[in-house]
């Protein structure tokens, strides 16, 4: 542990302010969604913008624990808080509280406690560790599979408490694997089954078998002469092909039937305004009435009169939308991706592969929350539930996100002396 007058030396301020605006814009913008014009402003614990003023005290309160610990007990631990997460994340399928459609909660009388939320952490310093231990510059596939183990198990019983949101987070390793050497190829391939996807919703799948039929027949024809190409193309046809044909049935049975509507909704297959659209339509009334300079604080009307449900937790960039206009919410993004730059920076000093990875780690998570929850309220992509880092209220996500972000800044205020 630091000495007391040596607490913050090398803690980097600036993405320390950065976390405080992002932190402030929440309060401010959760406060502004429960306004009720006949109470006057008060620090009620029992209002959502009470407890996240709470919430926002604790999570300070374990930074600067963070902080003023020294490195070596993240690192030595690691797997420790892996094992701890697995179990709890395991023990909330048989022990957990429904809410929102996904058993991921555990709820000791008004306490409630979402794992989840601290898997990320968790993983990402799992995944730090494994990689940092591997002492040649050439990466096995036994080595490969055991990190993709380490993503999956998370990702997979987060998915068993249908809590598909927090499980597309883990997608985000990806991208980290990327910068330590996975090939482009998987990017590449995760980018065809995700068009190949949609188009089998929204196409016949006749049609669409029969036109990649046409197109490896096109491909064929340029390379009839290339032996290796010709087989390698036909495995190809043969894969996407039956891929195409198993979209339906996948859709029909591996999904949640709200998750089936919002998709349906998001492509245009149906329109439910009084139901499952509801959401997605309020949300862009509420982002697009805020015109350039929005209608100003606590002047929203679709904040005001609760045309958005959750506009406190999942759906908490309306509130900013349509109060501060276009030029609040750019305000917004350009502090957030700020932060993210930041972050990059900082990993990409670090001395030590451990660091440095765990680094990248919290910048794509971070990003893929900040991609889905936007692009959700904006109708870009699927109604799923998923928060807003440091913005949407919850205990669960603001202190999962700040243990997330100042371990990676106490790793990097120690960076001189962690070669590894």
């Amino acid at each position: 542990m630091r000495s007391a007058k040596n607490i913050f030396d090398n803690i980097d301020n600036v993405s320390i302010l950065l976390y405080g605006i992002l932190v402030f814009l929440g309060i401010v913008n959760i406060y502004a969604s429960q306004y009720n014009a006949d109470t006057s402003f008060a620090f009620d614990l029992s209002s959502r913008y009470g407890k996240q003023i709470l919430f926002a005290g604790v999570a300070a309160f374990i930074a600067f624990l963070i902080v003023i610990i020294d490195w070596k007990f993240f690192y030595s631990l690691t797997y420790l808080l892996y094992a701890v997460v697995i179990l709890l994340l395991i023990g909330v399928l048989f022990r957990g509280a429904m809410t929102g459609g996904a058993t991921s909660w555990f709820e000791l009388g008004s306490f409630k406690f979402q794992p989840s939320e601290f898997a990320k952490f968790a993983t990402a310093l799992a995944v730090a560790k494994y990689y940092n231990n591997i002492h040649s510059k050439y990466i096995s596939l036994q080595d490969k599979l055991k990190t993709y183990g380490i993503i999956l198990l998370p990702f997979l019983l987060i998915i068993l408490q249908n809590d598909l949101g927090t499980a597309l987070v883990y997608g985000s390793f990806v991208l980290v694997l990327y910068r330590e050497g996975l090939s482009g190829n998987i990017l590449i391939f995760g980018l065809i089954v995700g068009i190949l996807f949609v188009l089998s919703l929204l196409l016949d799948q006749i049609l669409l078998v029969s036109i990649l039929s046409g197109i490896a027949f096109i491909i064929f024809l340029i390379s009839r002469k290339r032996k290796k190409e010709i087989i390698a193309l036909g495995g190809i046809l043969i894969a996407s092909m039956a891929f195409v044909l198993s979209v339906n049935y996948m859709f029909d049975n591996f999904l949640a039937p709200h998750h089936k509507v919002r998709i349906d909704i998001l492509l245009g297959k149906k329109i439910d305004a009084h139901g499952a659209g509801y959401n997605l339509i309020q949300s862009k009334i509420a982002i697009g009435s805020g015109g350039l300079s929005g209608k100003g604080f606590l002047n929203g009307t679709q904040t005001r009169f609760d045309f958005v449900p959750e506009q406190s937790t999942d759906f908490i960039f309306c509130t900013i939308g349509e109060e501060w206009g276009f030029i609040g919410s750019l305000f917004f993004v350009s502090v957030f991706i700020g932060l993210l730059l930041r972050i990059l920076f900082l990993a990409e000093r670090q001395r030590s592969n451990f660091s440095r990875i765990y680094g990248y780690s919290v910048a794509t998570i971070l990003f893929m929350h900040f991609l889905i929850n936007i692009g959700m309220t904006i109708g870009l992509v699927p109604v799923i539930g998923i928060p807003l880092p440091f913005i949407s209220y919850g205990g669960s996500s603001l202190v999962g996100f700040t243990i997330l972000l100042f371990i990676f800044l106490n790793l990097d205020s120690y960076r001189l002396q962690i070669l590894r």
